[in-house]
């Protein structure tokens, strides 16, 4: 499993301003990756708001709104599962290279949590449902909270 030798973060984001934004596919899926961002952004006393948008290609404009509208940060959440076409590899490459951009052009952090699997049972065990064996979106933000504090601290702020 890919989670394998993850770091424990813990981060204390008290005054950070996050945003959760998840798409609506695969909505078993999805509500456990944003049952874990609340999680671990509670546990870390952020500021948590969360939007929903249509799918993962959506990810990055909405990221961009929030950024801009005064989010720290945002944890970025969806999932895409691969089918018989190539919409799969479009989707994924514009929901990466577009949440990468974002991130680049704000100079504040994404976590990244959107699932790329090639089955549903993938995405389940990754989850953080009763019986997962990871959760990305535990993971993605505590990536983000982490981030936007080193961001802070590089700029003395």
């Amino acid at each position: 499993m890919s989670g394998a030798g993850s770091p424990e973060i813990i981060t204390d984001a008290t005054g950070l301003k996050v945003t959760i934004i998840a798409g609506q596919w695969h909505e078993v899926i999805t509500n456990g990756l944003i049952a874990g961002a609340h999680r671990a952004l509670a546990a870390a006393n952020a500021e948590v708001t969360e939007v929903r948008v249509p799918g993962s290609f959506e990810l990055p404009v909405a990221s961009k709104a929030a950024l801009d509208a005064g989010a720290d940060a945002v944890v970025a959440l969806g999932v895409i599962i691969r089918g018989g076409t190539p919409h799969f590899e479009y989707v994924s490459d514009a929901a990466t290279s577009g949440l990468t951009q974002v991130s680049l052009l704000t100079g504040k952090p994404v976590g990244f949590g959107v699932l790329t699997l090639d089955d549903e049972q993938q995405g389940l065990d990754r989850a953080g449902l009763e019986g997962s064996k990871e959760d990305k979106g535990e993971e993605a933000a505590n990536a983000a909270i982490a981030t936007a504090v080193l961001l802070r601290q590089l700029r003395g702020a």
